[in-house]
């Protein structure tokens, strides 16, 4: 039985972006492998803490809603309690009405998108075949060379008729 969770930490404030991407991948491979989905993840960058933790005032936070078994859980938690760049982290289960409501709100944008992009490819599909209509062209060059110098001599003759 799979449950919405959303997991919140905070990294020290020295660590490369190697390391984040790293500690990220990390949890991403925990979640895969015990069969979970990671929804999305919420970077929020370098902040200052409330209070001082291991004498840093910053910190550099992430947040990463998920969907997993229990199981999971315990794993993450024992992979985040070992890791040194860690300095707080917080596993907490989502409130099924708000997790059930955000997914109506993600399925109606997905549809509006889609919706709009097929509006946009009808569109242009129609504006691409109204410019490629074929015009009347003579079958052999001899033809057409025939047809222009006959148009010029009736267009020379209304010229003299007119004057």
């Amino acid at each position: 039985m799979t449950r919405d969770y959303e997991l919140g930490f905070i990294l020290n404030p020295e660590v490369s972006e190697d390391v984040i991407r790293t500690t990220l991948e990390r949890i991403q491979q925990i979640v895969a492998t015990y069969g979970g989905q990671i929804v999305k993840i919420n970077h929020w960058g370098r902040r200052r803490l409330a209070y001082p933790i291991e004498r840093h005032r910053d910190g550099y936070y992430i947040f990463i809603d998920m969907i997993l078994t229990p199981e999971t859980v315990g794993e993450i938690e024992r992979t985040l309690q070992v890791s040194e760049d860690v300095m707080r982290h917080m596993m907490k289960r989502r409130d099924p009405k708000a997790v059930q409501k955000e997914r109506e709100e993600r399925a109606e944008r997905e549809a509006r998108a889609a919706a709009a992009a097929e509006a946009a490819a009808a569109e242009t599909t129609e504006q691409a075949e109204s410019v490629q209509q074929p015009e009347e062209v003579s079958s052999t060059p001899a033809e057409a060379t025939a047809e222009e110098s006959s148009s010029a001599v009736s267009e020379s003759s209304e010229s003299s008729v007119e004057a």
